[in-house]
């Protein structure tokens, strides 16, 4: 039904409860073509709404929310996972059909995968390391996990060898998005709490990722040889937060351990077999093309795009068409975390693969396609779409109100970063941190563009382009990039450590705040006495009160505690028939104010100047 909108202009309008479905990122065009309407008028209806935007740009959740409202629609947001649904659905690929499909004939058991979780320095690296066997601590900036790996360890269980998946979850609370991460694709969480520190705010945090997504726990009660450990507080504090140890009567397995003197690794490997007996069944279809998720992503100078996959279901064969979020390619070779080659890849199997176009994300999706065309097709798609919603998350929504508070402002002030890492999850992270940073509304922080690997030319040419500055996150640049920079005069800030990095920019931003500006006074004099002055006009004697009177300062003269001139200065400042630069209390002194001769005895001659307001 046509009816006029706003402004006169011919909609079709909904009843109020029309549900109009439109994925992330999408545009007024799209919007259009939903309820049969004309692009421009669309155009012309947000434009009555205070917005402006073009019919191809790429808008917001809330724009089309008050669009919707305003012609009678209920917009619903197609959720990432639906969009991908739809996305596959194009290419004949039912992922929901698919394991519905799967009796119990085709299902086998699988390893379970296990997330190390809790706070900083509670000793996850060093458990892990006992655990296989390594020593990743030592290589670590800062003592710091800064990226996800996974590995395979097998152990003995009744007689039967059993193989357990390892992800290896940083630790700092500014990688919490890849803590995320690795939650959802765990099966049960190994929380380490240190026997001497007791439950601390990251050990909650992790814990709450956990709980959210519905996670099995086991807690390794770490560092028991060290002097002051009590177990028993531990297990006390954990129950506020619903995790009851069995000799508690609870169901939540703990375990005292030692990474540093390897006491009970065996122990606590027989609790996550255990839990995942009891509590989980973890079976999956091999017999199928695979599917699962990109744990981790870089670039190697050598062997291209590397990403570190985790098969759910299925089995990946080197020779597959893969689609790995916006990368894809056939895989060339398969690697373990030894760096042994591999041929197969079966369920909770995590490998290297080689051969892809581009570094999938942390926590990306792959599946196999069924030949190279589709998958570069799908990848193809997901690109666009990802684009797109980038485009909507960083187009900054400003109303016409808005616009010209903007401007009597003056200009708002915005600093632009272009982030390098060596890895996916690191550089999501180190955003994801960046962009919490709130020093209030004059200046904004804005995340032009992120990438992995090393820093290149067209990095400093885009930074160059749009006055950036690039962080290098455990990445430099090459020589020649490194000297065009210079030339270029671009600024590449290097960190190891993620929150030196958040601590630069936070004083940059800090720094980068208008001066804010109070009034002190300096001082204050009593008018005692009124001398005319052809010369000067005319001249105040006056009694320092106090503080000091200054020459060429600010004054205002105060009658009764009322403002009777304001926004002076002091012209002249004499002492006897002496030139004086400031008088200090208690003395006498006479004053010229220009051109003001307002004055009266007992009048108060108040000076003061502006000072720079330090940021809190």
């Amino acid at each position: 039904m046509q009816a006029p909108s706003v402004g006169g202009v011919q909609v079709p309008r909904g009843d109020g409860s029309t549900v109009v479905r439109i994925r992330r990122g999408a545009s007024l065009t799209d919007f259009a073509d939903r309820i049969d309407a004309n692009p421009a008028s669309l155009v012309t209806v947000l434009f009555h709404l205070g917005e402006m935007a073009t019919a191809t740009q790429s808008l917001d959740e809330d724009t089309f929310q008050a669009l919707g409202a305003e012609l009678g629609y209920v917009i619903e947001v197609v959720s990432p996972e639906d969009e991908e649904r739809e996305l596959l659905a194009g290419f004949s690929i039912d992922l929901d059909a698919e394991l519905e499909a799967e009796g119990d004939e085709e299902l086998e058991s699988r390893p379970p995968v296990v997330t190390v979780m809790g706070h900083v320095d509670h000793g996850k690296t060093k458990l892990l390391d006992a655990i296989r066997s390594t020593d990743v601590v030592a290589k670590e900036a800062g003592g710091i996990t800064q990226t996800i790996g996974a590995y395979q360890v097998t152990k003995e269980h009744e007689g039967v060898e059993r193989a357990i998946t390892f992800i290896d979850t940083p630790g700092h609370e500014a990688f919490t998005a890849m803590r995320a991460r690795g939650a959802k694709v765990t099966d049960i969480a190994i929380l380490v709490v240190a026997a001497d520190d007791g439950v601390m705010p990251q050990t909650i945090e992790a814990l709450n990722h956990a709980q959210a997504a519905d996670v099995p726990i086991v807690v390794a009660v770490n560092k028991i040889d060290k002097d002051g450990a009590n177990p028993a507080k531990v297990r006390q504090q954990l129950t506020e937060y619903n995790l009851v140890a069995e000799e508690y009567g609870g169901d939540t397995m703990f375990v005292d351990v030692s990474a540093r003197q390897g006491q009970n690794i065996d122990a606590l490997l027989e609790a996550v077999l255990l839990t995942a007996d009891a509590a989980l069944d973890l079976r999956a279809n091999p017999h199928k093309d695979a599917r699962g998720i990109a744990i981790e992503g870089n670039l190697d100078k050598g062997r291209g795009p590397v990403a570190t996959v985790l098969v759910q279901s299925g089995t990946l064969h080197v020779g597959d068409a893969i689609v790995a979020g916006t990368g894809y390619g056939r895989v060339r070779a398969m690697l373990d975390e030894h760096g042994n080659q591999l041929s197969e890849a079966t369920p909770s199997r995590p490998v290297q693969v080689l051969g892809l176009t581009s570094v999938p994300g942390a926590g990306d999706t792959f599946l196999v396609a069924p030949d190279d065309r589709t998958a570069r097709q799908i990848a193809e798609k997901r690109d666009a779409a990802e684009r797109s919603a980038l485009l909507a998350k960083s187009r900054k929504r400003i109303s016409l109100e808005d616009f010209t508070a903007a401007l009597d402002r003056g200009k708002v002030e915005s600093l632009n970063l272009i982030l390098k890492g060596d890895g996916a999850g690191s550089v999501e992270a180190l955003e994801d941190a960046l962009l919490k940073i709130d020093v209030g509304d004059e200046v904004e922080l804005r995340v032009i563009d992120r990438g992995v690997g090393a820093i290149t030319k067209n990095n400093v040419n885009l930074a160059v382009a749009s006055n950036a500055i690039i962080i290098g996150f455990s990445v430099r640049p090459e020589q020649q990039t490194k000297e065009y920079a210079d030339r270029e005069g671009v600024d590449v800030r290097y960190y190891s450590v993620i929150y030196q990095a958040i601590e630069d920019v936070e004083n940059a931003l800090r720094g980068m705040l208008k001066p804010e500006f109070e009034e002190v006074q300096l001082g204050t004099a009593e008018v005692r006495e009124i001398f005319r002055s052809s010369k000067f006009g005319n001249i105040a004697g006056c009694l320092v009160r106090s503080g000091l009177i200054r020459r060429n300062t600010k004054a205002r003269v105060l009658r009764g505690g009322v403002v009777h001139g304001d926004n002076l200065t002091i012209e002249s400042l004499r002492r006897f028939k002496d030139d004086a630069t400031e008088v200090r209390e208690g003395f006498e002194c006479g004053i010229g104010l220009g051109s003001y001769n307002d004055l009266q005895i007992d009048d108060v001659i108040e000076t003061f100047e502006m000072q720079e307001k330090p940021r809190g």
